[in-house]
């Protein structure tokens, strides 16, 4: 075991009790009419932001955003909890469809938003934009709306950080208040649900808990989540169908406190993402990324949760983590043979440099308490083995990231049934990693669920740069 815990552990809750908890199956009665007044925006103002997507046009003038219908906006009463849904129809198995539906009944067809139609930043450049610019022109239906606005994304853990990153711009612009968060549960692992309350799964009686997930979402308190911004300089190429959360950037200086050994590359690329769970590198990418690629070839087979997380698990037993002392393929060796870690620690702004474990196949940067579909593969720590690691209490809000690796699959599987802790490695409110090829033509990485193959090169290293955000992202809790 490889440290000791202030308490037993429990196994991880079923997705039947996470569901009944995260979505509300109990309490009084919720009246379907009474909510649609509750957060239903004014048509005239859903048609304006509407017509303002459609159209793309930022920063509209006045003409632009006001809808064919001129309503006097300071005659009417603005909505008590305005909110607008983004919904990932393709997740949830053969409910997504069904659930947009009923979201449409419950507030109004233009305030639910298909991510295959409508993206993030869209809504943030021109729907939101759309209302600031009614208020600037003496709209309190619209100022008011606005000031109130909240968000629900229907989908999984990376289609919520897509919809937090679009968000979080407009920190960046100075454009407050930045609307807080809330989640339906529809991917596979759904860590960021798990976190702020609001399940582990799509629940069986969907159609009863969607209610009350929109009553709870409209008047839950509100909670901070670290972000964090990963810059990745490669030499000349590019990652091949990057996901969503990985783009490619000109700007990324690292950080000169910490000087770069040997040569560098003429020419550079670079990408940068943001990520709110976790970073991972090693076996576990590698097995999501042979997963992603299986489901969008046989979209048949992915058909909801359960059937996601056996074909996971098939899927990591065919890539040779449980077989690591047979295979002589460097690809399925250690990742102390590619890999140089450095890190700030807690109270510090000195890099040091931490040793990558030679049995270690996976390393994992943790933001949550969840990972994995609801594990906790830190575990909670004894007040004396953390003085003794200097190590602290984690939390999503302390502004630092819990480094562990997973050795072989055996090691993995009792981390995940939480029989043992994983390798703890450090604490860190900044972490670099540089890879260099040798032998490994590529390495397997993924942020936030969303896995990537990231080329290597056997003369010139690959530099991975993780920093906290600025500014935190606010989710509403379900609790």
């Amino acid at each position: 075991m490889d440290s000791p815990s202030s308490t037993t552990r429990i196994a991880a809750r079923s997705s039947m009790i996470d569901s009944i908890r995260g979505c509300g199956l109990s309490g009084m009665r919720i009246d379907k009419e009474d909510l649609r007044r509750k957060l239903s925006i004014p048509e005239y103002l859903r048609v304006a932001m509407s017509n303002a997507i459609r159209r793309k046009e930022g920063e509209p003038p006045a003409d632009t955003c006001q809808s064919d219908v001129i309503v006097d906006g300071n005659g009417v009463q603005p909505p008590e909890a305005p909110m607008v849904v983004f919904i990932n129809s393709r997740s949830g198995g053969r409910h997504g469809p069904e659930l947009k539906e009923r979201l449409q009944e419950l507030m109004g067809k233009e305030q639910v938003f298909d991510l295959s139609e409508v993206k993030p930043h869209e809504f943030v450049q021109y729907g939101l934009a759309c209302l600031e610019k009614l208020a600037e022109l003496g709209d309190f239906c619209a100022k008011d709306t606005r000031q109130k606005m909240r968000i629900v994304v229907a989908g999984g853990d990376g289609t919520v950080g897509w919809v937090l990153g679009s968000v979080g711009e407009l920190n960046k612009q100075g454009r407050e208040p930045v609307p807080p968060v809330a989640i339906i549960p529809l991917g596979t692992g759904n860590d960021l649900s798990r976190s702020f309350g609001w399940g582990g799964s799509f629940p069986f009686a969907w159609k009863s808990a969607v209610k009350r997930t929109l009553q709870r979402a409209s008047a839950g308190p509100i909670c901070r989540l670290d972000s964090w911004h990963a810059v990745i300089q490669m030499p000349s190429g590019e990652v091949v169908d990057p996901p969503h959360s990985l783009k490619p950037t000109e700007d990324c200086a690292l950080d000169q406190g910490l000087q770069i050994e040997g040569a560098l590359p003429e020419k550079v690329n670079c990408y940068e993402g943001v990520f709110y769970n976790y970073f991972s590198i090693g076996m576990d990418a590698q097995v999501a990324y042979g997963f992603h690629h299986l489901r969008n070839e046989k979209p048949y087979l992915a058909q909801g949760p359960i059937s996601n997380k056996l074909i996971y698990s098939g899927y990591s037993c065919t890539q040779g983590w449980f077989l690591t002392p047979c295979i002589s393929d460097p690809n399925l060796r250690g990742l102390k043979n590619i890999l140089r870690m450095h890190v700030k620690k807690v109270n510090c702004s000195e890099w040091e440099q931490v040793a990558v474990p030679k049995s270690v196949r996976a390393i994992v940067a943790l933001n949550l308490h969840n990972y994995a579909s609801g594990r906790n593969p830190w575990g909670n720590l004894s007040p004396e083995y953390m003085e003794k690691k200097g190590f602290v209490e984690a939390h999503a809000d302390d502004g630092l990231l819990e480094i562990f690796g997973l050795k072989q699959g055996w090691h993995a599987s009792f981390v995940m049934v939480e029989l043992i802790s994983a390798k703890h490695i450090a604490q860190a409110a900044a972490i670099r990693l540089e890879f260099r090829g040798g032998e490994w033509k590529d390495a397997f990485m993924q942020m936030d669920g969303e896995p990537w193959k990231q080329p290597l090169n056997r003369d010139y290293s690959t530099f991975v740069e993780i920093k906290r955000v600025p500014f935190q992202s606010l989710m509403i809790s379900g609790e």
